[in-house]
């Protein structure tokens, strides 16, 4: 990475220092550790598609590629001219598969469904496959095609290809070319981007005390990497929506303009709200038309609360598209010993057209958390996706100290959290080791590829 524990790296405001009981005392924590949580062992495999050898010289069968947002698996399709592929959806949105430059194409294809791409009206040569899907090329969802004429032994592997006698051999990437994707995708970070996202929204206190805050729903170009820039649907202009400071008891007030041309909602995730303020579209309240206002107002609850706020119509789509934020109310409980210095949000993202992303960004234009040796870092990881995210920390261990806004009585120190769709982590992380560290998710492909590292890494800088 291009950046070391020496070199100046603007981050955003810490809120004021908070501890634990006892924190006069040497900082030593009182907890019993129980061991690292063993994290689901997620394997990612490669698709292949095998033809029957009935005893026949040659092979016709299809390949298999499946779509999922953001990406079309295997990365490059070994295919022939009359074998063609078998796509498969295996997302929850609308995909299609097309050959760009082309009028080969599927239909679009609904969740769970799949359709054979005839390849026998192309030449063969190399070719790009992509889902036409407005944003899904620009957000990943492409593949290299190399096409052969005949049948041959219908294999499709990522950066692979099958020689007559079965065995494997790279045609894509050297081991040098590698290298240097790996080391061109580190020099980069932190990369500079437009627009940044979960930054705290100073409320309008009104002369009653109350706290209003004001959000506006609109379709923003928003930058996610250097030079991509997507058509995201954003709170005050940004993915995540700022985040919401409240403390137990304040009188809240939430007023919502819709500046979208479809409708929308505002539900209080992990949040105690009346049935009337709960924003559930045709259960709880009308959608809030393109052009309309709506003001949620509710009394803050008396105990601390982790939670997050999002659309709650057509969710599916809006929120992976960038309709979330934090609101966090209080501050969690610390062990003895303990002075937080910096606290941070961290809101996991992997489709829409945001994709694999931390806070809205993907690497390399993650920010880095940077501290100084000593201090104790705070993070809440939100998952807003679709997907499981272990998230990892290289060098130090993190202390979890609440589930979805829950403390635990007894504190767990875990070297990779498992945060699963809606839940909400609160860890405490002791900056001891100087150095930068790599923070990612640990489902490798939604953090590398064939280009280096990308999506949902980040890294803690720990100063002398």
């Amino acid at each position: 990475m291009a950046i070391s524990p020496d070199e100046p790296i603007p981050v955003r405001e810490p809120r004021p220092v908070r501890e634990g009981p006892g924190a006069a005392a040497a900082l030593a924590l009182p907890v019993v550790f129980f061991g690292v949580l063993g994290v689901i062992a997620l394997v990612v495999g490669l698709l292949v598609g095998m033809g029957k050898n009935d005893g026949a010289t040659s092979n016709s069968a299809p390949v298999e590629v499946s779509l999922a947002y953001p990406t079309i698996a295997p990365a490059v399709v070994n295919a022939t001219t009359t074998g063609g592929i078998h796509v498969v959806n295996k997302d929850a949105m609308q995909h299609n598969l097309a050959v760009q430059g082309t009028n080969v194409r599927t239909a679009m294809l609904d969740g769970g469904k799949d359709a054979t791409l005839d390849l026998s009206s192309l030449q063969p040569g190399d070719y790009t496959l992509l889902c036409e899907v407005p944003g899904h090329q620009q957000a990943g969802m492409t593949a290299k095609l190399h096409l052969t004429a005949g049948s041959t032994s219908g294999v499709a592997m990522s950066g692979m290809d099958m020689t007559s006698s079965g065995s494997a051999t790279q045609t894509t990437m050297s081991p040098e070319q590698m290298d240097q994707a790996m080391q061109q995708s580190m020099a980069a970070f932190p990369a500079q981007t437009a627009g940044l996202g979960a930054q705290d929204l100073a409320p309008t206190v009104l002369p009653d005390g109350t706290k209003q805050f004001e959000l506006t729903t609109a379709v923003t170009k928003w930058e996610v990497s250097p030079g991509k820039f997507v058509e995201a649907k954003t709170y005050n202009g940004t993915v995540p929506g700022p985040t919401l400071h409240v403390n137990p008891g304040d009188k809240v007030r939430i007023i919502l303009h819709n500046h979208m041309d479809e409708s929308t909602s505002i539900h209080f995730h992990g949040i105690e709200t009346p049935n009337s303020m709960d924003g559930t579209t045709f259960v709880t309240q009308d959608p809030v038309k393109p052009g309309a206002d709506f003001t949620y107002e509710f009394t803050a609850q008396s105990t601390p609360a982790v939670g997050m706020y999002h659309s709650h119509h057509i969710a599916y789509q809006q929120v992976p598209d960038g309709l979330t934020g934090a609101f966090i109310i209080g501050s969690e409980p610390v062990p003895a010993g303990v002075q937080v210095t910096q606290e941070h949000v961290m809101v996991l993202d992997d489709s829409g057209v945001i994709g694999f992303a931390l806070n809205g960004k993907s690497f390399p234009a993650t920010a880095p958390i940077v501290a100084t040796q000593g201090e104790w870092v705070e993070v809440h990881y939100m998952n807003e996706g679709t997907m499981i995210h272990p998230m990892h920390l290289h060098g130090m261990g993190q202390l979890v100290i609440a589930k979805d806004g829950f403390p635990l009585a007894n504190p767990e120190m875990e070297d990779t959290v498992t945060v699963a769709p809606g839940e909400r982590y609160t860890v405490l992380v002791h900056a001891t080791e100087v150095g930068t560290w790599v923070w990612h998710c640990h489902i490798l492909p939604h953090a590398e590829n064939e280009n280096g590292m990308f999506g949902m890494v980040t890294a803690l800088v720990v100063k002398p």
